[in-house]
């Protein structure tokens, strides 16, 4: 059950799809936006929001805004979906054994926990979901010493957070006779199981982490696969035609869900032409694209980057943690723009791994980025980190090692 955009839901396809081909029954529970690709990979999926609430959530520049972004999501694309989560739950649980898998906004999920047993295995995807006061993550104008940091997160948790969520949440609770919550960032880390699909040398365990957790590797499903889980290496005859005419492009995306990327496109247009390079720009709304677009670049709607970022030279995007991961996988140096939720935290990340940089949306002018990709293109160590670090994914592996994780922790029905 995961909620969010592509690169939230594209993990738990992947769980999904494993478990699926290891003879366990499995539902997808997610927004109706990604219903086609549940179809086209085989999985049973039931609708928790329309699609129609998915574009109106991402319509607000709020979801973006460093500050804003939770409140807006969590009204706009979680609260609207608890009631239905815990109904199918519960739904499924008179029916006999069953196990949910879901990231940390499976809020209905975890009420059905508290009120019927139900094992939930809450899925973090990137490091900033669990809070450490010995090493903070990086969270959006969050600086200072470590004892700062805490500071600041105890009273952003306690005065910003909570209240968002806690009024409309507890009267729930209330409903199913549960006791309120006190504590949204400490309760929404389940009770049975903690997975976490980022490895630990990207960020490593920490002692005050919430237990019981495993790490396993990223685990990199970006609809390349075929039904039958074998990796395809077809690139759509534009792209092939593009690359051949050609050095190695720089490709750029403001993420899946944006729709606010048209300065990001237009500044990319011009630092390409100062350095004479050629790029590929990759977004399902074309409307963001400059028009018309000169000979150098290319816009593609969506590729699997798996197939995409080893021929390219290097990634410019919005700091995702998948997008992140696929960069780290093809080798090459990558560039983040980071506006809201954990992208800041892994830009920091990146950076110290010696594999890529940041560029603020306030310092995002052509100027500057043509500067900061010369010298990751140019740059011998980060090159050598760049491959150093790809030799550390194994593409598959975090897959299946989540899966046996869940195995051995889950009760699961089998087919």
């Amino acid at each position: 059950m995961p909620m969010g955009s592509a690169g939230d839901v594209h993990p738990f396809i992947g769980l999904a799809i494993e478990l699926q081909r290891r003879g366990h029954q499995v539902t997808l529970l997610t927004n109706g936006y990604f219903s086609e690709l549940a179809a086209r990979f085989g999985l049973e999926m039931i609708e928790l929001s329309s699609s129609d609430n998915f574009h109106a959530g991402i319509a607000s520049k709020d979801l973006w805004h460093p500050i804003r972004s939770f409140s807006h999501l969590y009204h706009q694309l979680v609260y609207p979906t608890i009631e239905k989560q815990y109904e199918v739950i519960e739904r499924f649980a008179a029916e006999g054994p069953v196990t949910v898998v879901a990231n940390c906004f499976g809020f209905g999920a975890l009420i059905a926990q508290d009120k019927l047993g139900v094992p939930v295995i809450s899925v973090h995807l990137q490091p900033v979901m669990l809070w450490s006061r010995h090493q903070p993550p990086q969270i959006a104008g969050l600086h200072g010493p470590r004892w700062m940091k805490n500071l600041v997160f105890s009273l952003l948790h306690r005065f910003v957070i909570d209240p968002i969520v806690l009024p409309s949440l507890n009267p729930l609770r209330k409903k199913y006779n549960l006791p309120p919550v006190k504590g949204v960032m400490h309760w929404w880390h389940s009770k049975t199981i903690i997975l976490c699909l980022f490895p630990k040398w990207f960020c490593p365990p920490q002692s005050d982490w919430p237990k019981p957790l495993h790490q396993v590797d990223f685990p990199m499903w970006d609809e390349s696969e075929s039904i039958d889980g074998r990796q395809t290496a077809m690139l759509p005859e534009a792209i092939e035609e593009f690359l051949s005419q050609g050095a190695a492009p720089i490709v750029f995306t403001p993420g899946s869900a944006n729709i606010f990327g048209g300065d990001f496109f237009k500044t990319a247009v011009e630092a390409c032409r100062i350095l004479g390079l050629r790029a590929i720009f990759l977004t399902r709304f074309s409307e963001q694209i400059p028009d018309p677009l000169p000979a150098y670049v290319l816009h593609v709607p969506f590729v699997p980057l798996s197939q995409l970022l080893p021929r390219s030279a290097a990634f410019v995007h919005h700091g995702g943690i998948g997008s992140a991961s696929q960069a780290m996988y093809a080798g090459i140096p990558q560039l983040v723009w980071p506006l809201a939720h954990d992208q800041f935290d892994n830009a920091i990340r990146i950076k110290k791994l010696g594999i890529g940089d940041s560029l603020e949306p306030k310092y995002f002018t052509p100027k500057r980025l043509a500067a900061k990709l010369d010298l990751l293109l140019k740059s011998p160590s980060i090159a050598m980190q760049c491959e150093i670090v790809a030799s550390r994914i194994q593409r598959g592996e975090g897959i299946a090692e989540a899966v046996d994780i869940l195995e051995r922790h889950a009760s699961f029905v089998s087919r």
